[in-house]
């Protein structure tokens, strides 16, 4: 293609990962015409270098901790992880990197996609610059979704670039285990890919600069997953910065900042996130290059009316599901506006993504797993909240010694003590992710606390707990 095209649709969405997917799915559910542009893989992050190669690592690795602790089992798992049939699991979740199957879907939904790098180049317009160097241009009648998401953000160390670091996509994509692998960072994605690598017969060595692991969460869940990664046989150190990176003869060498050495065959930095808009046209509609787009509650970017950013990009919750939730009101919202409904954007309303303020869900898939939704104990008397916390071992939940000889994990409630509502719930423990969504369902639903003793938990199930954080929060 040689000449410039022009195509009209009502909505362009800029990204075809799971949140522009979920985007087009509303608008062209609408009735909208609706083009998809994507510069890489249909699927996007999660699909190929995130969410679900980590998740295919780290199931083998969860289940054989798990089986170690049933009676019965443990002595047939003693043994290492066949490292190669890992890998090849995870290969298959991600189609090995093939998107013909994602590609299949949006068609089957009625939408057109243009593969190439897109750019804003003026109000309700795109231009995208095809493989081949020729270029489209795409106008919107209604909208243009920005669903480019995010990347791995790298610090400024000198000669960072000449040591090839890993980022979270290497982490969740490489074909050999390293002998030795140094993780930088604190937070999820350093947690989790310890976790699978050290399982996998890497020696991990972990440096967090912070007091402990996963910061946003409630300080026990950063604890008991350290234990448990130096019970693995990680070096977890907290309190350490690292000054200065190089390769020597293959060799990766970090030096921290009290002059110590270490070595290792590959280096992970984890160490936070940037929005993908460095280089999509912002500038030609006013806006910044390379920064975080800020929304209202329907997604919708200020001071532009036809202008959207869901996702990773606006910075509200970092999270596949979350961006995905925002995608189905901002689709609904580009739908009514487009054709004339009244927009039912007052909170919890249909056009507005209320949750991203107060029942916020995330499951870290670690050995113990960590599970939160809402606000932290912190965060939510740094609101203004009147709340008191009720923790619960869970080791005295039946159902939670029953699921595993010696388990260890800790719940808390966040209870609102003026409106008798729980403004958070944390659960960690083995298997707890399975739970967040009841604990999801009691934020998001404002349920008295009064309510939630009627929701008769399953006897014995480790949901039970819910009944000891009710008895723990009356008899206190």
């Amino acid at each position: 293609m040689t000449e410039t095209e022009t195509n009209a649709y009502d909505v362009v969405v800029l990204g075809a990962g799971p949140v522009g997917e979920n985007v087009a799915d509303r608008t062209r559910a609408a009735g909208l015409t609706t083009a998809v542009v994507e510069s890489e893989l249909v699927g996007g992050e999660c699909s190929y270098w995130a969410c679900m190669p980590s998740k295919a690592l780290l199931r083998p690795v969860i289940a054989r901790a798990d089986a170690r602790r049933v009676p019965g089992l443990r002595q047939s798992v003693q043994g290492p992880l066949d490292a190669s049939a890992v890998l090849a699991h995870r290969d298959y979740y991600t189609s090995n990197w093939k998107d013909d199957g994602q590609v299949g879907w949006l068609d089957s939904i009625g939408a057109d996609l243009h593969r190439g790098h897109g750019r804003l180049t003026g109000p309700r317009t795109v231009t995208v610059t095809g493989p081949d160097g020729g270029e489209r241009v795409l106008t919107a009648r209604h909208a243009v979704a920005v669903c480019t998401g995010s990347r791995a953000a790298l610090p400024g160390l000198p000669g960072l670039d000449a040591v090839k670091p890993w980022t979270s996509r290497e982490a969740t994509s490489s074909r050999t285990v390293p002998g030795r692998l140094i993780v930088i960072g604190g937070g999820v994605v350093a947690t989790e890919m310890a976790t699978v690598w050290q399982a996998l017969g890497s020696q991990v060595t972990l440096l967090v600069r912070g007091k402990g692991l996963l910061p946003r969460m409630e300080p026990f869940a950063g604890e008991l997953i350290a234990d448990a990664l130096k019970e693995a046989g990680a070096d977890v150190r907290t309190g350490t910065s690292v000054e200065s990176v190089t390769r020597e003869n293959g060799t990766v060498v970090a030096v921290t900042g009290t002059g110590e050495r270490i070595e290792a065959d590959e280096i992970l930095f984890a160490t936070g996130r940037a929005p993908r808009t460095d280089d999509i046209g912002l500038e030609s509609i006013g806006l910044g290059p390379g920064s975080w787009l800020p929304v209202d509650d329907s997604l919708r970017v200020t001071g532009h009316d036809w202008l959207y950013a869901v996702g990773d990009v606006n910075h509200r919750a970092l999270l596949t599901h979350q961006g995905k939730y925002q995608a189905r009101i901002a689709g609904a919202a580009i739908a009514a506006r487009a054709t004339g409904e009244t927009l039912l954007a007052e909170p919890w309303g249909a056009h507005a993504a209320t949750a991203d303020h107060t029942a916020v869900p995330q499951v870290v898939f670690t050995d113990p797993e960590a599970a939160a939704v809402g606000l932290s104990l912190a965060e939510a008397e740094e609101a203004g909240h009147r709340v008191r916390a009720v923790d619960v071992d869970l080791s005295t939940v039946s159902g939670a010694g029953l699921y595993a000889d010696g388990y260890q994990g800790r719940a808390r409630m966040v209870v609102d003590i003026e409106d008798e509502i729980l403004r958070g719930v944390t659960f960690v423990g083995p298997g707890v992710g399975e739970l967040i969504h009841s604990a999801t369902i009691a934020v998001a639903g404002q349920v008295p606390v009064s309510r939630l003793w009627h929701a008769v938990p399953s006897y014995p199930t480790i949901s039970e707990v819910w009944l000891r954080l009710l008895e723990a929060y009356r008899d206190a």
